[in-house]
């Protein structure tokens, strides 16, 4: 049977090229949210077009395609989207009149919520945790008394699906990372750069990928999936069980189901022996490309804007001297005099000047007598060598410091902290480097502070629940 043999004919009419498309999805996406907290698909239709008026008045649309031009409110233009829906050109929608109230309803059909569902996937793809598959793998084969009355559905084809959702999440994780890498080679700042650095280690799919290394002894849940897997093969009564269930179930011959019963089972071994780790080998060659790419990226960037400003300081100095020759600079108004002021006063660094390593030779041989210090002078010495030793920025100093600025509240601002002077700042960077170790939680938060000619991205810092 084909697609659109079970379609209306306009299906998706509404979704193709034309002005109203974008209005048309994001009304569709509306109504489906709207049976979020009902129990069917069933919902009044005057909740229903309040919902879609409210929508157009907040986006001040006015006029639709192939809707007429006498609709003066924005209820009128909502009941038209709502016919639409409901046009048997369409299908979205079904509208139905209760028996007993005589009130109209709306009802979303089949092919609606499909439609609704696929948009919403393609718009915000849904987490998928993928050590969960391998969990739901080891707990279904850990106790085979749960299936035992029905092998096959319960036990062969419940272990049958998560190990093919895990295998495409996989490969769509491997496939899609190369976007990632895409959108790196396009970035042209290194404040751009760094949000995407940003986003890739802060992203779901990296926290999800370090759940199924071996610091997560993932392998040894594999090794006892291998091990079951291959207990039943060799289980003659257990595997002439799941093929009677699979005749049963899927009205197949004895034999195509002997056949389809040992696929599964190959499949499921194949990929858990060697397509897990050939793609999570894949996987961590992307991960270690994305990182080189960085890398490269960030020395390009700082390498391109540091040559663009040696030729632009380059140009003016070759423009001054034939504006001195010329006579011209004489002629220039004062203001204009700090423009060809090149010889800048900066500072040296210890990342931008080398030590030169020279070994010291002995000029002269020479004696110093030894002398007898008193308890005084040995109490002295050690209160100045433990003054010269102390950490200003420990952390348990920095502990100390945080809960008395944040004080009876569970969370602290960057805004709010004591910012202004040097010892501040690094009092503050300081409480957040050390901030998980003392029980609190950091945040990162959107945009930037500048702070002692940095910036410094803006952060919270919460308590965790047992520092309470």
């Amino acid at each position: 049977m084909n697609l659109f043999d079970t379609l209306p004919g306009s299906f998706f009419n509404c979704l193709a090229s034309g002005s109203s498309n974008r209005i048309y999805a994001d009304c569709l996406l509306l109504i489906y949210h709207e049976y979020d907290r009902e129990i069917t698909y069933r919902i009044p239709r005057s909740q229903v077009r309040d919902a879609l008026a409210v929508y157009l008045m907040e986006h001040q649309i006015e006029h639709l395609e192939e809707e007429p031009e006498e609709n003066t409110n924005y209820n009128e233009l909502a009941n038209g989207v709502i016919r639409r829906f409901c046009s048997r050109e369409v299908g979205w929608l079904e509208e139905d009149i209760d028996d007993a109230t005589y009130e109209k309803h709306i009802i979303m059909t089949e092919q609606g919520v499909l439609l609704s569902e696929f948009l919403q996937q393609l718009m915000k793809p849904e987490r998928e945790e993928f050590s969960s598959y391998i969990f739901n793998v080891y707990n279904i084969l850990k106790d085979p008394d749960q299936w035992e009355d029905d092998p096959y559905i319960n036990g062969l084809r419940a272990v049958y699906r998560n190990a093919k959702l895990l295998s495409k999440a996989l490969k769509r994780l491997a496939t899609f990372i190369k976007k990632i890498i895409e959108r790196m080679v396009q970035e042209e700042t290194m404040e751009s750069l760094t949000e995407n650095i940003l986003e890739y280690c802060e992203g779901d799919f990296i926290k999800e990928y370090a759940r199924l290394t071996k610091q997560q002894n993932i392998h040894i849940y594999r090794s006892y999936i291998r091990l079951r897997l291959e207990e039943i093969q060799n289980d003659a009564a257990l595997l002439e069980k799941m093929a009677d269930g699979c005749s049963l179930e899927e009205n197949r011959s004895k034999e195509e189901s002997r056949a389809q019963v040992q696929d599964m089972l190959h499949t499921i071994r194949q990929f858990f022996t060697e397509d897990y780790d050939e793609i999570m080998r894949d996987i961590k060659h992307k991960i270690t490309v994305y990182l080189q790419l960085a890398i490269g990226r960030a020395r390009f960037i700082r390498n391109r804007s540091r040559d663009i400003r040696g030729n632009v300081e380059q140009t003016i100095r070759i423009l001054t001297e034939e504006m001195d020759d010329l006579g011209w600079k004489d002629d220039l108004p004062e203001e204009m005099n700090p423009l060809f002021d090149l010889e800048s006063n900066e500072f040296l660094d210890l990342d931008s000047i080398r030590y030169p390593r020279k070994n010291q030779r002995i000029a002269k041989a020479s004696q110093v007598e030894v002398e007898d210090m008193t308890e005084e002078d040995i109490e002295r010495a050690r209160l100045a060598q433990e003054r010269e030793a102390e950490n200003p920025y420990s952390k348990e100093k920095m502990k100390s410091y945080v809960e008395q600025v944040m004080g009876s509240r569970k969370e602290l601002s960057s805004d709010d902290l004591p910012l202004d002077s040097k010892n501040e700042l690094l009092s503050a960077l300081s409480a957040v480097a050390y901030g998980k170790e003392n029980g609190f939680e950091i945040r990162v938060e959107e945009g930037y502070m500048e702070l002692q000619q940095m910036l410094i991205r803006r952060f919270t810092i919460e308590k965790e629940e047992n520092n309470e």
